[in-house]
């Protein structure tokens, strides 16, 4: 049964002046060591501005922007500030983990304010608190439950697979689970009734939302630009070069595989690696690797010509399936020999829980995870690259499963919950409550 509130949450389409009640605060920020999470968060600005809602970028004087925020990024439509003038009687913010990168400082060992935490106490001083709805974008697809995420990190950590469940055992047993449970909590900032955690994923988990009710699990976050262009772009030739977006620390162990799978043989292919690290090894010719910022307009046209891209993490993975078009996914590894193992696996696994729906081939379902895992990189990339069986046929695209409508698009659910809170005398605290109980109905 819909609550009273639930047609100001609604679907969210494209109309525009019937939120000029609120004022969108973006607060990018790296979290997890990659650039994706500032571009997450532009690309909600970019929903939120398409919506008609006005977009702010406000810093308090003397206060330089986080790490990496200040680079070639392609924001929406903004105006910067440095001081607060509200022109509407409430306000929306927009972040990578709130509880991390937002939050006051909490109690000893770890309080430390987020980067952004002056600038959300403003906020809520001068439109107030529940006037004041804070947007959390938490890491895609990790939507694991206590006991998963335990089992995860003894996996991630090198625990052998026969030895992690005693691992786990005794981890319940000696409370450690129990710690988990409640610090993921604190640093998630649960507790906050005018935040709204948005968890984006492929398919809605049950289980994790009956343990976590306070999380919104959502379908993927788009990024409200590519999808309206590609309906345009002419076809990209098969000359152009392949672009890998190598974050990853271990990318560089792929590369002399990669590169002399697509540099040697009867039909060559160019290749450009754009990597935020160091690199040490030298590219042969046919390859390009840049380490320093790229401007977002001339990245996006590679990225979008290529005939083939590698990925990375969320960002660069959702837009290669908002393309259409072949990509393989590393995410990085650790470990050697027998005991290599993928770092963070939940999206890949995820990715393919939805490509074997959506009846992907089966050779290009197996190429994807052996890559993935570091294994067979050369067979692999000379497959993709002449298109063999699976790889010269279409994909047909992936949908997000268990999710109704505005929860199966993050951004529906950002402009929703925006829209709402710009009706006069709405209440954060309840507009955020309302969505927690629709999405775990």
């Amino acid at each position: 049964m819909r609550s009273a509130s639930s047609r100001s949450t609604g679907p969210a389409g494209d109309r525009r002046g019937d939120a000029a009640g609120v004022e969108a605060y973006l607060f990018p920020a790296v979290v997890g060591g990659g650039l994706g999470d500032i571009e997450e968060v532009l690309a909600a600005g970019r929903y939120l501005a398409r919506a008609g809602v006005p977009v702010r970028l406000y810093r308090r004087p003397g206060r330089p922007l986080p790490r990496s925020v200040d680079g070639p990024w392609e924001w929406p439509p903004l105006r910067r500030l440095d001081r607060l003038a509200p022109a509407a009687g409430a306000a929306l913010t927009v972040s990578p983990a709130w509880g991390i990168s937002a939050a006051p400082a909490g109690p000893p060992p770890l309080g430390r304010p987020g980067p952004w935490a002056e600038e959300a106490a403003d906020l809520e001083g001068a439109y107030g608190a529940d006037r004041t709805i804070h947007v959390s974008l938490e890491e895609f697809a990790r939507t694991l439950t206590v006991r998963e995420e335990t089992i995860e990190r003894f996996r991630e950590g090198g625990v052998r697979a026969r030895a992690i469940a005693p691992a786990a055992v005794r981890a319940r047993r000696s409370g450690e689970v129990a710690t988990f449970d409640r610090e993921f909590r604190r640093f998630r900032a649960f507790d906050r009734a005018n935040v709204l955690h948005l968890f984006a994923t492929f398919r809605r988990e049950p289980r994790f939302a009956r343990q976590f009710p306070e999380a919104v699990q959502t379908g993927p976050l788009g990024s409200a630009r590519l999808a309206a262009r590609r309906r345009t772009r002419r076809r990209p030739s098969g000359r152009a070069p392949w672009v890998w977006y190598a974050s990853p620390a271990s990318a560089e162990s792929l590369f002399p595989e990669v590169a002399a799978a697509l540099t040697r043989g009867p039909t060559p292919h160019p290749l450009i690696v754009r990597s935020p690290r160091s690199w040490r090894a030298a590219p042969p010719p046919g390859v390009v690797v840049s380490t320093t910022p790229w401007p977002a307009a001339a990245w996006r046209r590679r990225f979008e010509d290529a005939p083939v891209r590698i990925v990375t993490g969320s960002r660069s993975l959702l837009e290669a399936l908002e393309l259409g078009r072949p990509f393989l996914y590393f995410n990085g590894v650790l470990g050697d020999g027998a005991a290599r193992r993928r770092h963070r696996p939940e999206k890949v696994i995820a990715l393919l829980d939805r490509a074997r729906a959506a009846r992907w081939p089966s050779d290009v379902r197996r190429d994807l995870a052996d890559f993935a895992r570091g294994r067979r990189v050369g067979e692999v990339v000379r497959r993709a690259a002449d298109r063999r069986r699976g790889w010269g046929r279409p994909w047909a695209p992936v949908r997000p499963e268990g999710f109704s409508p505005p929860f199966d698009e993050a951004g529906a659910v950002v402009v929703a919950a925006a829209r709402a809170l710009a009706r006069p005398g709405a209440s954060a605290a309840g507009i955020v409550a309302d969505l927690r109980s629709r999405s775990n109905a």
